[in-house]
């Protein structure tokens, strides 16, 4: 199944909890769910800032 804005947001929260749990303070990726799935790039990124916006953790995003 393609994924949604929702179904993001709760996977990039699943992925904040993972990551602060486990000690990582950096992520490198490339455009999530922009490519073949088809979100739209500026609302995906605005969601990966608000998930993460109360951490330290710093996100590094690829284009290929």
């Amino acid at each position: 199944h393609k994924p949604t804005y929702e179904s993001m947001r709760k996977s990039l929260e699943a992925m904040k909890s993972h990551c602060l749990n486990n000690g990582v303070t950096d992520i490198s990726m490339p455009r999530i769910g922009c490519g073949l799935d088809g979100l739209d790039w500026n609302k995906v990124s605005a969601i990966l800032g608000e998930v993460f916006e109360d951490t330290d953790i710093k996100i590094t995003v690829y284009t290929l």
